[in-house]
């Protein structure tokens, strides 16, 4: 009764710490620290724009900002970029955007280009394909605000401005081309109350599309223009007068600077940009979830009781064999169920990279709900899981070894390279023609050949060496011993009626695990693919938790009721059960490619459809690895638990 009473405790645990960690869901998605130190600036100081890529949902191929023919400062300089920039796909360089803080500027000319033929179809193509222009100051990203006709003075801001818009004359059914030449800027600063001094706040613009007019002849950019002459007090207001983009046409880029003073102080400057609009949706994703985490929980309390008390305490008195298998068939097959599988180097393997994606994401979870990971620090989240990912190695090596141990195996070398070399291989020749085709549209999120040897450099001169290490720390400590030994001759497994089918239960219980956080995928795929922040790791991480719940008790369930029904093939079942939910995963992001996204081109397709490939596999073996060890502790637990004549 003891045994009974402590399965129900464990269970009740589970949802007790999902409680709490619901409790503190708005805490976590709330605080964040930022990513650099602030910075005073005094008025009249010098503030300098810095361009990033050129973005678009429709192609999702980032390109720079000099690959238009925009107006280029006297010396293009890089930025340093991380490594998690740089697989971004982003590239920062100056620009010659300059302002003077609290300084306004009013029809500042730049330069005065003159289109041909070849510049005149990239500017159209771009404005084709809905591509933005992204800025940044103070690193700050430039954002578009317009206010929401569903919800009265809702303000919602969108990153970067296109490249132009398409329009017709009036009279004319020809639709045309038209560049955003003038930009509107707006920085908001918070000012010192005792000192002279302010931070910026916000940066925001709105632009304009303007076939500017001067008079004479063009000398330089000092002209005075008739449509936007800050003497004269004319300001650009609107996009009455655009300028078209054909061959031969000269385009005169201008903006303007306003400076505006904001309560906002620069600590919650990034809550703009981080604002939840759907936190409703977030709480009922989560409760959703803790709805599947309390049901899988009465079941798993339920057959805890039921196995450690009444099954375990009758197989314990003088009974029969038949008494017994008239009760339940689960001690049936006791001399087979620690068995080893078949290929169970290849479920080694798996299990080790498992535990490796379980330790990065797991602690990259607590750093990003502490608020260690900010947007405002671009790059440092997947900076961060791609160093966690080498270094979980060590992990990766020691739980396959202990695993391979087991399985009475004596060549460790040998699932050590399998380890350190399968899934990385798998994942790294998909993401090298992926980066091919990219690199084949001329697209600045081709990874360069150096940080790819970065990248190679990291697995083949960290990760291996810290895998091998594991694996011989693991394989030299003492084997995991069986609860109860096992026939030299396998028995029979009786037919199974069709809902214990392998294929069956494996689909079944791959549902659960994936409706567990079907609603915050939307989420991450809506960030991802549409280019917009994801910062409620708060919510994540509750949603994380409760995975590792869904996994570990739907693994536990089917798994009983397997053994009930005398099939003791455990091992590869245990992991396909919640392994499958990556099936789910994968045809959900079809669902999403189809009905949320505008991408026309093949090349994008195959990126999308190659990306999401990676990420369900990975989910996979994640996953799958939750649901194996689950099942492994519970099959430990039961038979060692109970007498074997």
């Amino acid at each position: 009764m003891a045994r009974g009473s402590l399965a129900l405790k464990l269970g009740v645990s589970f949802t007790s710490s999902s409680l709490l960690l619901l409790l503190l869901a708005y805490h976590s998605c709330s605080f964040y620290l930022p990513g650099v130190a602030p910075q005073d600036f005094s008025t009249g100081a010098e503030l300098k724009v810095k361009v990033n890529k050129l973005t678009s949902t429709k192609t999702q191929l980032p390109y720079s900002y000099y690959s238009l023919p925009y107006c280029p400062p006297e010396h293009i300089v890089d930025s340093a970029e991380n490594l998690g920039e740089v697989l971004r796909g982003d590239r920062i360089e100056n620009s010659p955007y300059v302002f003077q803080m609290r300084e306004p500027l009013q029809c500042k000319v730049l330069c005065r280009i003159t289109l041909n033929a070849k510049t005149a179809k990239e500017f159209k193509e771009k404005i084709d394909d809905d591509y933005r222009v992204n800025m940044i100051l103070d690193n700050l990203p430039l954002v578009v605000p317009f206010r929401r006709s569903d919800q009265e003075n809702a303000v919602v801001y969108q990153h970067g401005f296109h490249v132009g818009l398409k329009g017709q004359y009036a009279g004319s059914e020809d639709l045309k081309h038209f560049i955003h030449n003038h930009l509107t800027f707006t920085v908001k600063f918070h000012k010192d109350s005792q000192l002279d001094l302010a931070r910026i706040v916000g940066f925001e613009v709105k632009p304009f599309s303007v076939k500017h007019q001067y008079d004479g002849e063009w000398k330089n950019e000092n002209m005075r223009l008739t449509t936007c002459d800050p003497h004269a007090r004319r300001a650009v207001t609107s996009s009455d007068s655009p300028q078209l983009i054909e061959d031969k046409k000269d385009v005169i880029f201008t903006y303007d600077v306003a400076f505006e003073e904001s309560d906002v102080k620069w600590a919650s400057r990034w809550d703009t940009y981080l604002l939840m609009a759907d936190d409703q949706i977030h709480w009922f994703s989560v409760v959703n979830s803790l709805m599947i985490v309390l049901f899988l929980s009465g079941m798993v309390a339920m057959i805890m009781l039921r196995t450690l008390y009444r099954d375990i305490s009758k197989y314990n008195q003088l009974q029969t064999q038949e008494e017994a298998q008239e009760e339940t068939g689960w001690k049936l097959v006791h001399g087979d169920v620690f068995r080893p599988p078949t290929n169970s180097d290849l479920l080694c393997v798996y299990v080790g990279t498992g535990v490796q994606f379980f330790g990065m994401i797991l602690v990259t979870m607590i750093f990003a709900a502490l608020g260690f990971l900010s947007p405002s620090n671009r790059g440092g989240l997947m900076t961060a899981m791609l160093f966690l990912w080498v270094f979980m190695g060590l992990f990766a090596g020691y739980a396959s070894a202990c695993l391979y141990k087991m399985f009475k195996g004596t060549q460790w070398e040998k699932i050590t390279l399998k380890t350190a070399f399968m899934f990385p291989s798998i994942v790294f020749a998909i993401f090298f023609v992926l980066n091919a085709l990219i690199w084949g549209e001329k697209s600045s999120g081709a990874v360069p050949f150096g940080t790819m040897f970065a990248l190679v450099f990291l697995w083949f001169g960290i990760s291996v060496p810290l895998v091998f290490t594991g694996s011989y720390i693991g394989f030299k400590k003492p084997a995991i011993e069986y609860p109860v030994k096992t026939n030299k001759i396998p028995r029979q497994i009786p037919e199974q009626a069709w809902y214990m089918n392998p294929v069956f239960s494996i689909l079944t219980g791959g549902v659960l695990p994936f409706g567990a956080v079907f609603i915050e995928l939307f989420f991450i795929l809506t960030s991802i693919w549409l280019h917009q922040f994801y910062y409620i790791f708060g919510f994540l991480f509750i949603v994380f938790i409760i995975l590792i719940v869904t996994c570990a008790e739907i693994t536990i369930v089917l798994c009983y009721f397997q053994l009930c029904s005398e099939d003791y093939l455990w091992w590869w079942r245990s992991y396909l059960t919640s392994g499958s939910s990556a099936l789910y995963l994968f045809l959900y992001a079809a669902f999403y490619f189809f009905t949320k996204l505008d991408i026309t081109k093949p090349v994008s397709g195959v990126l999308y459809f190659g990306y999401m490939l990676i990420a369900s596999y990975a989910f996979f073996v994640l996953t799958g690895t939750i649901g194996f060890y689950a099942c492994f502790w519970f099959t430990r637990l039961i038979y060692s638990s109970v007498k074997i004549d």
